[in-house]
């Protein structure tokens, strides 16, 4: 099957995400709050958004590229996919949860868990589509052993049981997996430059 109109509806489900994150940015009402220090009421949801605004880029940033180097789907690749829209798509409700919370234990908890979902989710489709296109495919090889991917999900375990003890030390770690992907992934550039 064509890869195109996955990609065509993954972008969607993408741009809804961001929309529903962003329309959840309230404006504050009432008789003193058109004062700029209104805004600081705010700041733990709008530190929130930022961190999901930027994991859903990244998320979008690497599925664009690894799309790329892929030449057909098959449903198990489609039902993959959905699989991972399924989880980003709970970002914009843990986001909330949390900003509207203060980073409270519960909202980072379970913040956490949709990241180390949305990962195992990712990590899933990018299994499915090696044992599609082979071993020895572009793709195949520019994975690799997936370090990145790898280190990201113990790093979120890790937040997620820390959450229990400082909810702080695992929205930091957070912070320190998003830095880490943030820097561009070139594994898939430099593979197809080398071709």
């Amino acid at each position: 099957m064509d890869k195109g109109r996955l990609e065509a509806f993954s972008d969607g489900v993408i741009a809804i995400i961001i929309t529903i994150m962003v329309l959840e940015l309230k404006v504050p009402a009432g008789v003193h709050e058109a004062e700029l220090g209104s805004l600081l009421k705010l700041y733990p949801t709008f530190l929130s958004y930022v961190l999901s605004f930027i994991y859903v880029g990244i998320y979008w940033n690497n599925h664009h590229h690894m799309f790329q180097v892929v030449k057909s789907v098959n449903g198990a690749i489609m039902w993959a996919n959905m699989h991972l829209l399924f989880w980003l798509s709970l970002v914009p409700f843990v986001t909330g949860w949390m900003g509207e919370n203060d980073f409270a234990r519960w909202p980072v908890t379970v913040y956490g868990f949709v990241l180390i979902m949305d990962a195992i989710a990712y990590g899933l489709l990018v299994r499915v589509l090696i044992r599609h296109h082979g071993k020895d495919s572009l793709l195949a090889r520019a994975i690799g052993k997936d370090w990145k991917g790898n280190i990201s999900i113990l790093i979120y375990a890790t937040a997620i049981a820390l959450s229990w003890v400082n909810s702080s030390i695992s929205f930091a770690l957070y912070i320190i997996v998003a830095v880490i992907w943030f820097i561009p992934d070139k594994r898939i550039e430099n593979k197809i430059k080398a071709v």
